[in-house]
Protein backbone atom coordinates (compact mmCIF):
# COMPACT_ATOMS: atom_id res chain seq x y z
CA UNK A 1 0.00 0.00 0.00
CA UNK A 2 1.25 3.49 -0.81
CA UNK A 3 1.00 5.72 2.25
CA UNK A 4 0.66 9.49 2.12
CA UNK A 5 2.69 11.60 4.52
CA UNK A 6 0.52 13.12 7.24
CA UNK A 7 2.14 16.18 8.85
CA UNK A 8 1.69 16.61 12.62
CA UNK A 9 -1.44 18.55 13.55
CA UNK A 10 -3.04 20.01 16.63
CA UNK A 11 -5.84 17.49 17.23
CA UNK A 12 -4.78 15.00 19.98
CA UNK A 13 -7.47 12.55 18.91
CA UNK A 14 -5.87 12.06 15.50
CA UNK A 15 -2.27 13.01 16.20
CA UNK A 16 -1.52 11.10 19.40
CA UNK A 17 -1.69 7.58 20.78
CA UNK A 18 -3.54 7.69 24.08
CA UNK A 19 -2.35 4.60 25.93
CA UNK A 20 -4.90 2.31 27.60
CA UNK A 21 -4.60 1.75 31.35
CA UNK A 22 -3.17 5.29 31.59
CA UNK A 23 -3.62 5.27 35.33
CA UNK A 24 -1.44 2.13 35.54
CA UNK A 25 1.14 3.00 32.88
CA UNK A 26 3.43 5.94 33.50
CA UNK A 27 3.19 7.10 29.89
CA UNK A 28 2.24 10.45 28.42
CA UNK A 29 0.43 10.59 25.07
CA UNK A 30 2.72 9.50 22.25
CA UNK A 31 2.67 11.13 18.78
CA UNK A 32 1.34 8.94 15.97
CA UNK A 33 2.99 10.45 12.93
CA UNK A 34 6.41 11.55 14.17
CA UNK A 35 9.08 9.97 16.35
CA UNK A 36 8.55 10.68 20.06
CA UNK A 37 10.98 13.04 21.74
CA UNK A 38 11.78 10.62 24.54
CA UNK A 39 12.04 6.88 25.06
CA UNK A 40 9.54 4.71 26.92
CA UNK A 41 9.92 1.42 28.74
CA UNK A 42 9.79 -1.79 26.75
CA UNK A 43 6.77 -3.03 28.69
CA UNK A 44 4.80 0.16 28.18
CA UNK A 45 5.41 0.21 24.44
CA UNK A 46 4.53 -3.48 24.19
CA UNK A 47 1.22 -2.87 25.95
CA UNK A 48 0.36 0.12 23.74
CA UNK A 49 1.02 -1.73 20.49
CA UNK A 50 -0.50 -4.99 21.73
CA UNK A 51 -3.76 -3.30 22.62
CA UNK A 52 -3.92 -1.33 19.37
CA UNK A 53 -3.47 -4.50 17.31
CA UNK A 54 -6.65 -5.88 18.89
CA UNK A 55 -8.46 -3.76 16.29
CA UNK A 56 -7.25 -6.13 13.58
CA UNK A 57 -9.54 -8.99 12.68
CA UNK A 58 -8.72 -12.54 13.72
CA UNK A 59 -6.40 -14.11 11.15
CA UNK A 60 -7.87 -17.55 11.82
CA UNK A 61 -11.35 -16.28 10.89
CA UNK A 62 -10.05 -14.54 7.78
CA UNK A 63 -11.37 -16.73 4.99
CA UNK A 64 -10.04 -14.29 2.39
CA UNK A 65 -6.32 -14.88 2.81
CA UNK A 66 -4.41 -17.73 1.22
CA UNK A 67 -1.42 -17.31 3.55
CA UNK A 68 -0.84 -19.61 6.51
CA UNK A 69 -2.17 -18.47 9.85
CA UNK A 70 -1.06 -21.41 12.03
CA UNK A 71 2.17 -23.31 12.57
CA UNK A 72 3.36 -25.73 15.21
CA UNK A 73 5.10 -24.24 18.29
CA UNK A 74 8.35 -26.02 17.44
CA UNK A 75 8.36 -24.34 14.01
CA UNK A 76 7.62 -20.97 15.59
CA UNK A 77 10.52 -21.45 18.00
CA UNK A 78 12.93 -22.31 15.18
CA UNK A 79 11.77 -19.30 13.21
CA UNK A 80 12.19 -17.00 16.23
CA UNK A 81 15.73 -18.30 16.65
CA UNK A 82 16.64 -17.36 13.07
CA UNK A 83 15.08 -13.89 12.71
CA UNK A 84 18.55 -12.37 12.86
CA UNK A 85 20.10 -14.35 10.02
CA UNK A 86 20.34 -12.49 6.74
CA UNK A 87 20.09 -15.38 4.34
CA UNK A 88 21.72 -13.47 1.49
CA UNK A 89 24.98 -13.67 3.45
CA UNK A 90 25.77 -17.25 2.51
CA UNK A 91 29.41 -17.01 3.58
CA UNK A 92 28.49 -16.14 7.17
CA UNK A 93 25.46 -18.45 7.33
CA UNK A 94 26.49 -21.46 5.26
CA UNK A 95 24.02 -23.83 6.90
CA UNK A 96 21.08 -21.57 6.14
CA UNK A 97 22.34 -21.50 2.54
CA UNK A 98 22.51 -25.29 2.56
CA UNK A 99 18.93 -25.47 3.87
CA UNK A 100 17.85 -23.20 1.00
CA UNK A 101 19.60 -25.52 -1.48
CA UNK A 102 17.83 -28.54 0.01
CA UNK A 103 14.42 -26.82 -0.08
CA UNK A 104 14.87 -25.80 -3.72
CA UNK A 105 15.80 -29.39 -4.59
CA UNK A 106 12.79 -30.76 -2.72
CA UNK A 107 10.49 -28.38 -4.61
CA UNK A 108 12.12 -29.27 -7.95
CA UNK A 109 11.68 -32.98 -7.22
CA UNK A 110 8.07 -32.42 -6.19
CA UNK A 111 7.46 -30.75 -9.56
CA UNK A 112 9.09 -33.64 -11.46
CA UNK A 113 12.11 -31.67 -12.68
CA UNK A 114 14.17 -33.66 -15.21
CA UNK A 115 16.89 -35.75 -13.56
CA UNK A 116 19.18 -34.67 -16.38
CA UNK A 117 19.30 -31.11 -17.66
CA UNK A 118 20.29 -29.16 -14.59
CA UNK A 119 17.09 -27.69 -13.17
CA UNK A 120 17.82 -24.57 -11.11
CA UNK A 121 15.81 -22.52 -8.67
CA UNK A 122 15.83 -19.92 -5.92
CA UNK A 123 13.82 -19.11 -2.84
CA UNK A 124 11.99 -15.79 -2.78
CA UNK A 125 9.99 -13.55 -0.47
CA UNK A 126 6.85 -15.06 -2.01
CA UNK A 127 5.30 -15.69 -5.39
CA UNK A 128 5.29 -11.97 -6.17
CA UNK A 129 9.08 -11.93 -6.33
CA UNK A 130 9.12 -15.38 -7.95
CA UNK A 131 6.80 -14.16 -10.72
CA UNK A 132 9.03 -11.15 -11.40
CA UNK A 133 12.10 -13.39 -11.70
CA UNK A 134 10.35 -15.92 -13.95
CA UNK A 135 9.01 -13.14 -16.17
CA UNK A 136 12.45 -11.55 -16.48
CA UNK A 137 13.97 -14.87 -17.49
CA UNK A 138 11.32 -15.33 -20.19
CA UNK A 139 11.87 -11.82 -21.50
CA UNK A 140 15.67 -12.21 -21.56
CA UNK A 141 15.47 -15.57 -23.41
CA UNK A 142 13.07 -14.11 -25.99
CA UNK A 143 15.26 -11.05 -26.46
CA UNK A 144 18.39 -13.17 -26.93
CA UNK A 145 16.68 -15.32 -29.58
CA UNK A 146 15.45 -12.26 -31.42
CA UNK A 147 18.80 -10.51 -31.26
CA UNK A 148 20.66 -13.57 -32.56
CA UNK A 149 18.34 -13.58 -35.58
CA UNK A 150 18.83 -9.81 -36.08
CA UNK A 151 15.14 -9.20 -35.34
CA UNK A 152 13.53 -6.37 -33.39
CA UNK A 153 13.27 -6.72 -29.61
CA UNK A 154 11.03 -3.68 -29.16
CA UNK A 155 7.60 -5.10 -28.49
CA UNK A 156 7.55 -8.13 -26.15
CA UNK A 157 4.14 -9.40 -25.05
CA UNK A 158 2.81 -11.99 -22.65
CA UNK A 159 -0.42 -13.99 -22.92
CA UNK A 160 -2.35 -14.47 -19.70
CA UNK A 161 -5.91 -14.55 -18.41
CA UNK A 162 -7.72 -11.57 -16.94
CA UNK A 163 -8.04 -13.82 -13.87
CA UNK A 164 -4.33 -13.54 -13.00
CA UNK A 165 -3.15 -12.24 -9.65
CA UNK A 166 -2.26 -8.55 -9.78
CA UNK A 167 1.49 -9.27 -9.59
CA UNK A 168 1.41 -10.32 -13.26
CA UNK A 169 -0.10 -6.96 -14.17
CA UNK A 170 2.68 -5.33 -12.17
CA UNK A 171 5.33 -7.34 -14.00
CA UNK A 172 4.03 -6.29 -17.40
CA UNK A 173 3.85 -2.63 -16.41
CA UNK A 174 7.17 -2.47 -14.54
CA UNK A 175 9.17 -4.37 -17.19
CA UNK A 176 7.52 -2.92 -20.30
CA UNK A 177 5.80 -6.07 -21.55
CA UNK A 178 2.46 -5.85 -23.34
CA UNK A 179 -0.13 -7.96 -21.51
CA UNK A 180 -2.52 -9.79 -23.82
CA UNK A 181 -5.40 -10.82 -21.63
CA UNK A 182 -7.76 -13.70 -22.32
CA UNK A 183 -11.10 -12.42 -20.99
CA UNK A 184 -13.37 -14.52 -18.83
CA UNK A 185 -17.06 -15.08 -19.49
CA UNK A 186 -20.06 -16.02 -17.43
CA UNK A 187 -19.59 -19.66 -16.48
CA UNK A 188 -15.92 -19.84 -17.56
CA UNK A 189 -13.33 -18.32 -15.25
CA UNK A 190 -10.17 -19.93 -16.66
CA UNK A 191 -8.38 -19.50 -19.99
CA UNK A 192 -8.63 -21.94 -22.88
CA UNK A 193 -5.92 -23.13 -25.24
CA UNK A 194 -7.74 -21.69 -28.25
CA UNK A 195 -8.11 -18.22 -26.72
CA UNK A 196 -4.50 -18.18 -25.51
CA UNK A 197 -2.95 -19.17 -28.84
CA UNK A 198 -5.08 -16.64 -30.70
CA UNK A 199 -3.08 -13.95 -28.89
CA UNK A 200 0.40 -15.39 -29.52
CA UNK A 201 2.86 -14.15 -32.13
CA UNK A 202 6.61 -13.81 -32.71
CA UNK A 203 6.88 -11.28 -29.86
CA UNK A 204 5.25 -13.48 -27.21
CA UNK A 205 7.74 -14.18 -24.42
CA UNK A 206 5.48 -16.67 -22.65
CA UNK A 207 2.02 -17.99 -21.89
CA UNK A 208 0.92 -18.05 -18.24
CA UNK A 209 -1.33 -20.84 -16.94
CA UNK A 210 -2.61 -20.94 -13.37
CA UNK A 211 -2.77 -23.95 -11.08
CA UNK A 212 -5.44 -22.70 -8.67
CA UNK A 213 -6.84 -19.30 -9.60
CA UNK A 214 -7.21 -16.55 -7.02
CA UNK A 215 -10.83 -15.94 -8.00
CA UNK A 216 -12.22 -19.48 -7.73
CA UNK A 217 -9.40 -21.91 -6.91
CA UNK A 218 -9.88 -23.75 -10.23
CA UNK A 219 -7.11 -25.35 -12.28
CA UNK A 220 -6.65 -24.08 -15.81
CA UNK A 221 -6.41 -26.81 -18.52
CA UNK A 222 -2.61 -26.81 -18.44
CA UNK A 223 -1.91 -29.99 -20.39
CA UNK A 224 -4.29 -28.92 -23.13
CA UNK A 225 -2.68 -25.46 -23.31
CA UNK A 226 0.77 -27.07 -23.33
CA UNK A 227 0.01 -29.46 -26.22
CA UNK A 228 -1.53 -26.69 -28.29
CA UNK A 229 1.46 -24.42 -27.62
CA UNK A 230 3.93 -27.13 -28.63
CA UNK A 231 2.08 -27.57 -31.93
CA UNK A 232 1.96 -23.80 -32.43
CA UNK A 233 5.71 -23.46 -31.82
CA UNK A 234 6.48 -26.27 -34.27
CA UNK A 235 4.28 -24.71 -36.93
CA UNK A 236 5.77 -21.23 -36.64
CA UNK A 237 9.35 -22.01 -35.60
CA UNK A 238 8.93 -20.26 -32.24
CA UNK A 239 9.96 -21.32 -28.73
CA UNK A 240 7.29 -19.60 -26.63
CA UNK A 241 7.64 -20.70 -23.02
CA UNK A 242 4.85 -21.97 -20.81
CA UNK A 243 5.10 -20.74 -17.23
CA UNK A 244 2.94 -22.25 -14.48
CA UNK A 245 1.74 -19.95 -11.73
CA UNK A 246 1.37 -22.60 -9.03
CA UNK A 247 1.32 -20.11 -6.16
CA UNK A 248 -1.79 -21.69 -4.67
CA UNK A 249 -1.84 -25.18 -6.17
CA UNK A 250 1.82 -26.18 -6.28
CA UNK A 251 1.76 -27.64 -2.78
CA UNK A 252 -1.68 -29.19 -3.29
CA UNK A 253 -1.79 -30.89 -6.70
CA UNK A 254 1.16 -33.27 -6.11
CA UNK A 255 -0.66 -34.71 -3.09
CA UNK A 256 -4.33 -34.61 -4.15
CA UNK A 257 -3.96 -35.00 -7.92
CA UNK A 258 -0.70 -36.91 -8.52
CA UNK A 259 -1.71 -38.03 -12.02
CA UNK A 260 -2.54 -34.52 -13.22
CA UNK A 261 0.11 -33.37 -15.70
CA UNK A 262 0.84 -29.70 -15.12
CA UNK A 263 4.51 -29.55 -14.14
CA UNK A 264 7.91 -30.41 -15.70
CA UNK A 265 6.47 -33.64 -17.06
CA UNK A 266 5.28 -31.33 -19.84
CA UNK A 267 8.41 -30.41 -21.84
CA UNK A 268 7.42 -26.85 -22.79
CA UNK A 269 6.92 -25.91 -19.13
CA UNK A 270 10.04 -23.82 -18.60
CA UNK A 271 9.42 -22.44 -15.10
CA UNK A 272 7.11 -22.77 -12.12
CA UNK A 273 6.51 -20.52 -9.12
CA UNK A 274 4.95 -21.57 -5.83
CA UNK A 275 4.18 -19.92 -2.50
CA UNK A 276 5.48 -21.68 0.58
CA UNK A 277 3.39 -19.35 2.73
CA UNK A 278 0.19 -20.66 1.19
CA UNK A 279 -0.27 -24.42 1.11
CA UNK A 280 3.42 -24.90 1.89
CA UNK A 281 2.02 -24.18 5.38
CA UNK A 282 4.55 -21.49 6.40
CA UNK A 283 3.93 -17.99 7.75
CA UNK A 284 4.52 -15.25 5.14
CA UNK A 285 6.62 -14.71 3.22
CA UNK A 286 8.41 -17.53 1.40
CA UNK A 287 8.20 -18.74 -2.18
CA UNK A 288 10.19 -20.53 -4.84
CA UNK A 289 10.74 -20.37 -8.57
CA UNK A 290 12.27 -23.30 -10.44
CA UNK A 291 13.47 -23.44 -14.06
CA UNK A 292 13.59 -26.61 -16.13
CA UNK A 293 17.28 -26.13 -17.02
CA UNK A 294 20.13 -23.67 -16.60
CA UNK A 295 19.60 -22.38 -20.12
CA UNK A 296 16.11 -21.24 -19.12
CA UNK A 297 17.69 -18.86 -16.59
CA UNK A 298 19.96 -16.52 -18.58
CA UNK A 299 23.38 -16.15 -16.98
CA UNK A 300 23.43 -12.37 -17.37
CA UNK A 301 20.53 -12.12 -14.91
CA UNK A 302 22.68 -13.70 -12.18
CA UNK A 303 24.91 -11.31 -10.22
CA UNK A 304 28.09 -12.28 -8.42
CA UNK A 305 29.03 -10.33 -5.30
CA UNK A 306 31.99 -10.75 -2.97
CA UNK A 307 31.64 -7.95 -0.44
CA UNK A 308 30.10 -10.21 2.20
CA UNK A 309 33.00 -12.64 1.87
CA UNK A 310 33.34 -15.26 -0.88
CA UNK A 311 31.68 -15.33 -4.28
CA UNK A 312 27.89 -15.36 -4.09
CA UNK A 313 25.77 -15.76 -7.22
CA UNK A 314 22.41 -14.11 -6.61
CA UNK A 315 19.21 -13.67 -8.60
CA UNK A 316 16.75 -11.80 -6.42
CA UNK A 317 14.89 -8.51 -6.36
CA UNK A 318 15.42 -8.27 -2.61
CA UNK A 319 18.88 -8.40 -1.10
CA UNK A 320 18.56 -8.60 2.68
CA UNK A 321 15.90 -10.91 4.07
CA UNK A 322 15.64 -13.11 7.16
CA UNK A 323 16.29 -16.82 6.88
CA UNK A 324 13.55 -17.77 9.31
CA UNK A 325 10.78 -18.37 6.77
CA UNK A 326 13.07 -20.71 4.86
CA UNK A 327 13.85 -22.54 8.10
CA UNK A 328 10.10 -22.82 8.71
CA UNK A 329 9.65 -24.34 5.25
CA UNK A 330 12.44 -26.84 5.86
CA UNK A 331 10.84 -27.76 9.19
CA UNK A 332 7.55 -28.57 7.45
CA UNK A 333 9.26 -30.62 4.74
CA UNK A 334 11.04 -32.75 7.35
CA UNK A 335 8.16 -32.81 9.81
CA UNK A 336 5.42 -33.86 7.38
CA UNK A 337 7.11 -35.58 4.47
CA UNK A 338 5.09 -36.50 1.42
CA UNK A 339 2.54 -38.56 3.33
CA UNK A 340 2.05 -35.85 5.96
CA UNK A 341 1.38 -33.19 3.34
CA UNK A 342 -1.02 -35.56 1.59
CA UNK A 343 -3.01 -36.11 4.78
CA UNK A 344 -3.15 -32.37 5.53
CA UNK A 345 -4.36 -31.56 2.02
CA UNK A 346 -6.94 -34.34 2.09
CA UNK A 347 -8.27 -33.03 5.39
CA UNK A 348 -8.48 -29.45 4.11
CA UNK A 349 -10.18 -30.60 0.91
CA UNK A 350 -12.74 -32.59 2.91
CA UNK A 351 -13.49 -29.53 5.05
CA UNK A 352 -13.89 -27.38 1.94
CA UNK A 353 -16.23 -29.89 0.30
CA UNK A 354 -18.24 -30.25 3.53
CA UNK A 355 -18.74 -26.48 3.77
CA UNK A 356 -19.40 -25.90 0.07
CA UNK A 357 -21.93 -28.75 -0.08
CA UNK A 358 -23.80 -27.43 2.95
CA UNK A 359 -23.91 -23.93 1.47
CA UNK A 360 -25.17 -25.25 -1.87
CA UNK A 361 -28.00 -27.04 -0.08
CA UNK A 362 -29.27 -23.83 1.56
CA UNK A 363 -31.17 -22.79 -1.55
CA UNK A 364 -30.14 -19.21 -2.40
CA UNK A 365 -26.60 -20.07 -3.46
CA UNK A 366 -24.95 -21.65 -6.48
CA UNK A 367 -21.41 -23.03 -6.37
CA UNK A 368 -18.86 -21.68 -8.83
CA UNK A 369 -16.20 -24.06 -7.50
CA UNK A 370 -16.49 -26.72 -4.80
CA UNK A 371 -13.02 -27.05 -3.23
CA UNK A 372 -11.97 -30.30 -4.91
CA UNK A 373 -9.09 -28.76 -6.92
CA UNK A 374 -7.53 -26.88 -4.03
CA UNK A 375 -9.28 -26.28 -0.68
CA UNK A 376 -10.92 -23.10 -1.97
CA UNK A 377 -14.49 -22.64 -3.11
CA UNK A 378 -16.58 -19.79 -4.45
CA UNK A 379 -20.33 -19.32 -4.64
CA UNK A 380 -22.84 -16.77 -5.86
CA UNK A 381 -26.48 -15.97 -5.15
CA UNK A 382 -29.05 -17.24 -7.59
CA UNK A 383 -30.92 -14.87 -9.85
CA UNK A 384 -33.95 -13.32 -8.23
CA UNK A 385 -32.52 -13.43 -4.70
CA UNK A 386 -33.42 -10.41 -2.56
CA UNK A 387 -29.87 -9.95 -1.24
CA UNK A 388 -26.37 -9.94 -2.71
CA UNK A 389 -23.09 -11.59 -1.82
CA UNK A 390 -21.98 -8.19 -0.51
CA UNK A 391 -24.80 -8.21 2.02
CA UNK A 392 -23.79 -11.70 3.18
CA UNK A 393 -20.13 -10.69 3.48
CA UNK A 394 -21.05 -7.61 5.51
CA UNK A 395 -23.39 -9.59 7.78
CA UNK A 396 -20.73 -12.25 8.48
CA UNK A 397 -18.40 -9.57 9.82
CA UNK A 398 -20.81 -9.17 12.72
CA UNK A 399 -19.70 -12.66 13.83
CA UNK A 400 -16.02 -11.94 13.15
CA UNK A 401 -15.78 -13.75 9.80
CA UNK A 402 -13.99 -12.13 6.89
CA UNK A 403 -15.39 -13.71 3.74
CA UNK A 404 -14.57 -11.61 0.66
CA UNK A 405 -17.20 -10.67 -1.89
CA UNK A 406 -16.05 -9.42 -5.28
CA UNK A 407 -16.91 -9.30 -8.94
CA UNK A 408 -15.26 -11.60 -11.48
CA UNK A 409 -12.70 -10.36 -14.06
CA UNK A 410 -13.29 -8.56 -17.36
CA UNK A 411 -16.19 -9.84 -19.48
CA UNK A 412 -17.70 -11.50 -16.41
CA UNK A 413 -17.98 -8.50 -14.07
CA UNK A 414 -21.74 -8.99 -13.83
CA UNK A 415 -21.01 -12.06 -11.67
CA UNK A 416 -20.21 -11.50 -8.00
CA UNK A 417 -19.09 -14.26 -5.65
CA UNK A 418 -18.05 -15.06 -2.11
CA UNK A 419 -14.84 -17.07 -1.71
CA UNK A 420 -13.72 -19.25 1.19
CA UNK A 421 -10.07 -20.35 1.59
CA UNK A 422 -9.72 -23.36 3.91
CA UNK A 423 -6.31 -23.45 5.62
CA UNK A 424 -4.61 -25.55 8.26
CA UNK A 425 -5.98 -24.54 11.65
CA UNK A 426 -9.53 -24.38 10.28
CA UNK A 427 -11.35 -27.16 12.10
CA UNK A 428 -14.59 -29.03 11.43
CA UNK A 429 -16.16 -27.09 14.31
CA UNK A 430 -15.18 -23.79 12.69
CA UNK A 431 -16.45 -25.00 9.32
CA UNK A 432 -19.79 -25.91 10.90
CA UNK A 433 -19.91 -22.54 12.66
CA UNK A 434 -19.27 -20.72 9.37
CA UNK A 435 -22.07 -22.66 7.67
CA UNK A 436 -24.43 -21.87 10.56
CA UNK A 437 -23.57 -18.17 10.43
CA UNK A 438 -24.14 -18.05 6.67
CA UNK A 439 -27.51 -19.72 7.20
CA UNK A 440 -28.30 -17.17 9.91
CA UNK A 441 -27.36 -14.34 7.53
CA UNK A 442 -29.70 -15.78 4.90
CA UNK A 443 -32.53 -16.00 7.44
CA UNK A 444 -31.89 -12.43 8.52
CA UNK A 445 -32.10 -11.03 5.00
CA UNK A 446 -35.13 -13.15 4.13
CA UNK A 447 -36.87 -11.59 7.12
CA UNK A 448 -35.41 -8.14 6.49
CA UNK A 449 -34.91 -7.71 2.73
CA UNK A 450 -32.20 -5.12 2.15
CA UNK A 451 -32.59 -2.14 -0.11
CA UNK A 452 -30.62 -2.64 -3.33
CA UNK A 453 -29.13 0.63 -4.52
CA UNK A 454 -28.95 0.47 -8.33
CA UNK A 455 -26.38 3.27 -8.52
CA UNK A 456 -23.97 1.46 -6.23
CA UNK A 457 -21.95 -0.93 -8.44
CA UNK A 458 -20.98 -3.07 -5.46
CA UNK A 459 -24.61 -3.84 -4.68
CA UNK A 460 -25.85 -4.05 -8.23
CA UNK A 461 -24.74 -7.65 -8.74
Amino acid sequence: MVHKHVPPGDDPLFDELLPPFTGRLNVNPIPKNRMPDNESTANDVYRIIHEELMLDGSSRLNMATFVSTWMEPEAERLMAETFDKNMIDKDEYPQTAEIERRCVNMVANLFNAPTEGGAVGVSTIGSSEAVMLAGLAMKWRWRARRASAALSTDRPNMVLGSNVQVVWEKFCRYWDVEPRYVPMENGRYVITAEDALARCDENTIGVIAILGTTYTGEFEPIEEIHDALVAYNEEHGFDIALHIDAASGGFVAPFLHPDLKWDFRLPQVKSINVSGHKYGLVYPGIGFVVWRSEEDLPEDLVFHVNYLGGDMPTFTLNFSRPGNQLVGQYYNFLRLGFDGYRRVMESLRDLAVFASSAIAEMGPFELVSDGTAIPVFAFKVKDGTDFTVFHISDRLRVKGWQVPAYTMPDNATDVAVLRVVVREGFSLDLAAALVEDIAAAVAYFEANPPVIVPTDPAFAH
